[in-house]
């Protein structure tokens, strides 16, 4: 039975082109309209917007963000399988829809978008979510060619996304979201929205690059830091932290930090005082 944008069901697309989940490429298919309609919004006006999606799969963000208005949406998926499911989509969309058949991890998106900024929406595959959130947030270039992230992930990830200081979730990847974004969960999804339905809550979360920093610092050397001390989280600092420089106690001390301190005490902004301190 068609829907409301002509095309067919996304339980008859995937039984059309024979589109089973693949957990080795993490798929969970959505099929849920009203759901990916509610993501699609989630992710701002969308009137002269071109949205960036990743692991499009049968599409049904695809379509939701389309049918929402997208100006544009470029499509990257590497399952061969699902590029004539979204030819389809393009052809329903006239000149409104760009499918990249690519690895995201692999790809240059300044090469894809030029000096265009643009904005993220996507269903990300579980296995390469925290991967790509990572790249994304690691770009050379600030503020980066993103405008926003609209993602989804596995409840634990987004909490470890948007930890405080003193939460257990609070770890590397909240200190690298929250030094140069904000983030905020926005929804949590059930299992029960997913084919096949996973054995976890997923979560939508919305970041925003912040103009700059929340406090000055090498990137590279805010990975470092953060690296030691949260790979040893439950040492103090002088212990964790000593093996990225013989006075590392010292250095310590000199980011106005107590050498006694565990990593999962720390600001983003003691983690960036930290990093100017052991820069190089």
């Amino acid at each position: 039975m068609p829907s409301a944008d002509g095309l067919p069901a996304l339980r008859d697309v995937i039984a059309t082109y024979d589109l089973r989940a693949k957990k080795t490429l993490g798929q969970n298919f959505l099929l849920d309209l009203n759901l990916t309609r509610r993501i699609a919004r989630a992710s701002g006006p969308l009137d002269s917007a071109t949205i960036y999606e990743v692991g499009p799969g049968p599409g049904g963000l695809t379509r939701a963000l389309l049918s929402e208005g997208a100006a544009r949406v470029v499509a990257v998926e590497r399952d061969e399988r699902c590029l004539q499911a979204l030819a389809d989509i393009a052809t329903a969309y006239p000149g409104r829809l760009e499918i990249v058949s690519a690895d995201a991890l692999k790809l240059e998106e300044r090469t894809l978008f030029g000096a265009s900024r643009v904005r993220v929406a996507a269903n990300l595959p579980y296995n390469i979510g925290t991967a790509l959130l990572v790249k994304w947030l690691t770009v050379e270039q600030w503020p980066p060619f993103w405008e926003s992230l609209t993602l989804m992930f596995q409840r634990e990830v987004a909490e470890r996304i948007v930890a405080k200081p003193g939460a257990a979730a609070y770890g590397r990847l909240s200190v690298l979201a929250q030094w140069r974004s904000s983030a905020k969960i926005l929804f949590d999804v059930s299992r029960s929205a997913f084919v096949p339905p996973p054995k976890i809550t997923s979560s939508i979360v919305r970041l925003e690059p912040l103009a700059a920093p929340v406090a000055p610092a090498r990137l590279a050397d805010l990975e470092t830091v953060t690296a030691a001390a949260f790979g040893q989280r439950r040492k103090m600092l002088r212990q964790s932290l000593k093996g990225l420089a013989a006075n590392a106690e010292e250095r310590i001390r000199a980011a106005d930090i107590a050498p006694t301190a565990r990593a999962e005490q720390l600001s983003v902004a003691e983690f960036a005082s930290l990093a100017r301190q052991f820069s190089g």
